[in-house]
């Protein structure tokens, strides 16, 4: 029979507009993923922070909800997070489809035939995202934030600070170089450096201890696309995992009518397999409409579009009672993940008292926390390691930790002297840091908070150990009245049989604020002669002429 000329409009003019709306959502992917860019190179650029650094981490509910529950407090930084939670339930997984910026960059990403081997996937796979959520927040619960490290939005900040910006402005210092030595274009190198330089990229691009380690889980999750588009969405994301549990009841919710063929043209079309096959046919009158499972659909509104039959899906407000699929996550196994994060970090926490974890003790010498951040338990309990802090960081001093800290505290900001300082006119740290484990101190403030103590190794030192003048750690020295001073000139006889009046350094606790600056700057090889440690509780008054 010939086709309905008014069904067929009434299609067409379905399909019109779900296409115009899902143009609509590639425009906000591509402004969202913008948006993060943007604010990842301002905070690099500039040298006090702004909050709006961490605006992807403030509407992250899982960074939300596990810091408050680590902290056990309310972290009004994370209010934006209800918007999102509030979204979902509205319209669902609006966030993971629109906003989330590893979502777009894993979709961009796409690898061919990967739709075909995603099919012989087991659905049951997808409650990996689940078991993640569950662990994450039952050690969030015993003050542990250690697996937040798989948070999508800390993932994707992390990866791009210690590789993809630093490796860009490597890139442009070269091409700076080459152009300034090359006479045709010296007049265009000189212009970078006048310009450029300081402003759109640093004299020298920075290095980060734990690079590798990070790229490498950054680079799998983008490898396991070769196996299903999305994999990491799909079955690992315990961000996608929290917002799959409250988009199960969702308001706004696309839906197969009665008028479906049962055609497979929506399935055939979902990118994460959300949609349940059609089985039997309208000839047979046995058939199985498809239907929508609203905890994995991203709202990408691809199946919408391509529908060939008006009105056979659409969406609505109606709540239909779904089948259980296989992948629902029950209650009990829900709370048996939670159960086992909680028990693992408990079996963790026994290890630590019993010695096992003494090495990590060994090092808390050097474990070197930001200004304000000095109390251990309360800021590894709200750091969800977001890497925000190491991005504005002007001279790169911040790193990730590895064992400095314990298991607990990898990949929490650490101060690394002999890589960078901190610098004394900067508080942009604590004006970054999205959960405020760093606290947004005033600059007066910040330049009287005591984060460690420097100390003189007097068998390295140039003056102390080779009788040779070196000034550098008293001339470096930020603090008004300086923490490291010189002794009267004293005849000192080398090994060597001559002689020389050299003054020797000193330094006095009391003035010490611990910024590093003297251990980064020291000219002697290797480990400095100057070595600035984690300063803990009260530091006795040391009189001038006195060192550590």
């Amino acid at each position: 029979m010939p086709a309905n000329p008014r069904h067929a409009t009434t299609s067409n003019a379905s399909r019109d507009r779900w296409r115009r709306l899902r143009r609509v959502r590639r425009l906000v992917q591509i402004v969202a993923f913008l948006l993060f860019v943007v604010l990842l190179v301002l905070t690099q650029q500039r040298s006090s922070g702004s909050p709006w650094a961490g605006l992807f981490f403030r509407l992250d509910p899982l960074a939300g909800i596990s810091a408050m529950l680590a902290a056990r407090a309310w972290l009004p930084l994370f209010a934006l997070g209800m918007i999102t939670i509030v979204v979902t339930l509205s319209f669902g997984r609006v966030w993971c489809g629109w906003i989330c910026p590893m979502g777009t960059l894993l979709e961009w990403l796409r690898w061919p035939g990967a739709e075909r081997t995603g099919r012989h996937i087991p659905d049951s796979l997808r409650l990996g995202k689940y078991a993640l959520l569950g662990v994450i927040l039952g050690m969030a619960a015993l003050g542990s934030l250690t697996l937040l490290i798989l948070d999508p939005i800390g993932l994707l900040t992390r990866g791009a600070t210690v590789a993809v910006l630093p490796a860009l402005d490597a890139a442009l210092i070269a091409l700076q170089s080459a152009l300034a030595n090359w006479e045709p274009t010296q007049g265009v190198g000189f212009w970078m450096q006048q310009h450029a330089q300081g402003s759109v990229y640093p004299p020298a691009a920075s290095h980060y201890a734990q690079a590798i380690a990070i790229v490498a889980l950054l680079a799998i999750i983008v490898a396991l696309n070769v196996l299903a588009d999305r994999f990491w969405c799909r079955y690992l994301c315990p961000l996608g995992g929290l917002l799959a549990l409250l988009a199960r009841i969702q308001v706004l919710r696309p839906q197969v009518t009665a008028s479906c063929t049962t055609c497979g043209a929506c399935n055939r079309s979902c990118r994460l397999g959300a949609i349940t096959p059609a089985t039997g046919s309208a000839e047979t009158g046995e058939r199985q409409t498809p239907h929508v499972v609203t905890a994995e659909c991203t709202m990408c509104l691809d199946c919408l579009t391509a529908c060939s039959r008006g009105g056979a899906m659409t969406m609505g407000t109606a709540a239909p009672r779904l089948p259980q699929q296989s992948f629902d996550p029950g209650r009990r196994a829900f709370l048996t993940a939670a159960g086992l994060g909680a028990g693992a970090l408990a079996g963790a926490g026994a290890a630590a008292a019993l010695g096992i974890n003494a090495p990590a003790a060994e090092a808390d010498a050097r474990l070197i926390r930001p200004p304000g951040a000095q109390d251990e338990e309360r800021f590894t309990a709200q750091c969800i390691r977001c890497g925000e802090c190491l991005l504005v960081c002007p001279t790169a001093g911040l790193q990730p930790a590895l064992l400095q800290g314990g298991l607990g505290a990898i990949w929490t900001p650490v101060l690394t002297p002999r890589l960078g300082y901190c610098d004394y006119t900067c508080n942009a740290c604590g004006h970054v840091c999205p959960s405020g484990a760093i606290p947004a101190l005033d600059l007066p403030v910040k330049q009287t908070q005591v984060i460690g103590r420097a100390a003189i190794d007097r068998s390295r030192c140039l003056p102390w150990a080779l009788g040779q003048p070196c000034l550098i750690c008293e001339e470096m020295c930020p603090v008004p009245e300086k923490a490291i001073v010189m002794d009267e000139p004293q005849l000192v006889t080398r090994d060597d049989g001559t002689q020389d009046t050299i003054a020797r350094p000193y330094v006095v606790n009391q003035r010490c604020i611990g910024c590093g600056i003297c251990e980064n700057k020291c000219p002697v090889e290797g480990t400095a002669a100057i070595v600035v440690r984690r300063s803990s509780g009260a530091q006795g008054r040391q009189r001038r002429g006195q060192s550590t």
